[in-house]
């Protein structure tokens, strides 16, 4: 594919260098404008487990090294 690609891009090294930067960074910008915020709201990230009151406590005091 990335082939293929290359011998699409117009001209010599160094404006094929450039072509394909320009096209990196559009498939970049178009990932974090478009395509991640649609997607965010259906990743599990939101859903945390916390323990509630009978779970561990954060003010428990620590134990004593040996």
């Amino acid at each position: 594919m990335y082939f293929w690609l290359w011998q699409r891009l117009p001209g010599r090294l160094p404006a094929k260098l450039v072509s394909s930067a320009l096209l990196i960074a559009g498939v970049v910008a178009a990932l974090l404008i478009v395509v991640f915020p649609r997607v965010e709201p259906l990743l599990p990230f939101q859903r945390v487990t916390v323990d509630g009151p009978a779970g561990p406590s954060m003010t428990s005091t620590p134990t004593p090294a040996k």
